[in-house]
């Protein structure tokens, strides 16, 4: 436990070149079958990892939810994650993966934790088409990208494992909350990419909202390809690319291509480095933050708080069109 928790506070730094560190921790048996699966979190998410405390079972609490322990003063739910997903510990649960996600701290109970990988973003694959119902973001094929012969493990979409155990009261996203519609050039839109279905699903309602028309993707690579097309072809009709694309907006964590890599792959082309980016993530910290700035990205905003993302759109873009507009 001690060595584990050595690697997490060590490789926090880690930003690599579309590289990250994973987390792998078993739940138990799959339903109905005597097979453990690997599963995988992000180490940036990991705040620590302990030995599961005495929880406090409270009164009305919603289903898969133990209860909360107070660690070092800090109140925080606990949520039986193998109740979630379906599977029955051999052993109980034995180990609670403190998280932070979305500006909020929870704890996950787990019944073991196998090692921490340090793989590449190309191998992970969506797993959007796949018969997770939108439990599952993506699957790591651990050994490599040999189909037949990888260990897989399964990166649990834990924004929409919150929205669903924990979900918020949150304000709809509304023109009252957000303000008025955005103006943007006329046949230009927003890009936005977001491997998780809750994500993609309230950064839709907030653009429809401000009446950014957008395009939608799943992971950095398909954002970079469908950017990368949309310059060849205003290269080839002698325009800018911000003619068509106006803004990016990204997460961090997708599978393929992260945030940082397409952030950084944006500012070192020359067509597309007048692109301002967005980053909308549920990786908080200043650690974060900084790697964020160093990305080049123009704004980092914090999932999902619906005005300071409205916020951050129109100063971004009200920055840029001054820039174009001052001939710069």
């Amino acid at each position: 436990m001690s060595s584990i928790q050595q690697d997490i506070d060590e490789r926090t730094n880690l930003t690599g070149s579309n590289k990250f560190e994973m987390l792998l921790f078993r739940l138990g048996d799959t339903a109905g079958s005597d097979r453990s699966e690997l599963f995988g979190i992000n180490v940036f998410k990991i705040r620590e990892i302990v030995a599961m405390p005495p929880v406090t079972a409270m009164a009305g609490s919603p289903p898969n939810v133990l209860g909360v322990v107070n660690l070092r003063g800090q109140v925080i739910p606990v949520i039986d994650l193998p109740a979630v997903v379906g599977c029955v510990p051999k052993t109980g649960l034995n180990i609670m993966l403190v998280t932070e996600y979305a500006r909020s701290t929870q704890a996950f109970a787990a019944e073991s934790v196998e090692d921490i990988v340090r793989l590449d973003w190309n191998q992970i694959l969506s797993a959007d088409n796949s018969v997770a119902s939108g439990m599952v973001t993506s699957i790591a094929r651990l050994d490599g990208n040999d189909s037949s012969t990888t260990r897989l493990a399964q990166i649990l979409d834990v924004e929409s494992i919150l929205s669903n155990v924990l979900p918020t009261d949150a304000a709809p996203v509304t023109e009252d909350l957000v303000g008025p519609a955005v103006r943007i050039k006329t046949g230009s839109v927003v890009l936005a990419a977001d491997d998780s279905f809750v994500a993609r699903s309230l950064i839709e309602r907030e653009l429809q909202v401000l009446e950014l028309p957008y395009l939608m993707t799943k992971t950095g690579q398909e954002a970079w390809d469908k950017l990368q097309s949309i310059a060849a072809d205003c290269q080839s009709k002698g325009i800018p690319v911000q003619d068509k694309v106006a803004l990016v907006l990204t997460d961090l964590e997708m599978p393929e291509m992260d945030g940082f890599t397409f952030t950084r792959n944006i500012k070192k082309d020359p067509r597309m480095r007048g692109i301002p980016v967005v980053i909308h993530s549920s990786l908080t910290g200043d650690a974060n933050e900084n790697h964020v700035r160093t990305a080049g990205a123009d704004a980092y905003v914090a999932k999902f708080a619906a005005e300071e993302l409205a916020t951050a759109l129109r100063s971004v873009l009200a920055k840029y069109d001054a820039h174009r507009a001052s001939g710069g």
